[in-house]
C-alpha cells in the first residue's frame, strides 16, 4: 500500500475536516450565500460525513474563503449597557423589563418541570426527589449574577 494514494471517495473524514467544512458553510451562511434550510441541510450532511468525498459537494459551489473575504463581525446588541465602572451595581446589565421577562420565563418553566414531578409522583405512588430544583436552581443563579456581575465582568 506505500506510495498508494486513496481518491477522496475512498479516504475517511477526521473530525477536524468535518469542522473545516462546517465553518465554510457558516461563513457561507453569515455572508448570505446560504438560506436558513440549505445551511442546516448542509450541516447535517457535513456533521455525519463518513468520506472526505462527501464533504468536498457540500462546499465545492461556495468560493474559497481568503483574505478579502469578509468575515462576520460581531455586532453589540443595543439591549445591553456597559456596566459603570466603581462596582456601582444600581444599573443591571439588562433593562429592568427584559430582566422580569427573563424572569417569567423562568416562572413558566418552573410550573411545567413541577407539574412533570407532581405527575410522576402521583403515577408512582409515592414522591420521587424534587428534580427540577437542579435545572431552575442554575438558572436561577444565573439571573441573579447577571444582577451582581452586570455588564459581562469577571467575578473577583
Amino acid at each position: 500500500m506505500e506510495g498508494r494514494t486513496l481518491p477522496p471517495n475512498r479516504i475517511r473524514a477526521s473530525d477536524a475536516e468535518r469542522d473545516q467544512a462546517v465553518d465554510r458553510l457558516t461563513v457561507a451562511f453569515v455572508e448570505g450565500r446560504l438560506d436558513h434550510e440549505e445551511y442546516d441541510r448542509r450541516v447535517g450532511l457535513a456533521l455525519t460525513a463518513v468520506l472526505v468525498g462527501d464533504l468536498r459537494p457540500l462546499t465545492e459551489d461556495l468560493p474559497d474563503p481568503g483574505p478579502g473575504t469578509p468575515r462576520a463581525t460581531p455586532r453589540r446588541d443595543p439591549r445591553f449597557r456597559e456596566a459603570p465602572s466603581g462596582g456601582d451595581l444600581s444599573v443591571l446589565s439588562l433593562p429592568r423589563r427584559e430582566w422580569g421577562d427573563e424572569w417569567r420565563w423562568w416562572t413558566g418553566v418552573a410550573v411545567t418541570l413541577t407539574g412533570v414531578w407532581g405527575t410522576v409522583s402521583l403515577m408512582g405512588g409515592e414522591l420521587v426527589p424534587y428534580w427540577p430544583l437542579v435545572p431552575l436552581g442554575i438558572w436561577a443563579a444565573v439571573l441573579l449574577a447577571s444582577v451582581i456581575w452586570p455588564g459581562g465582568e469577571e467575578p473577583p
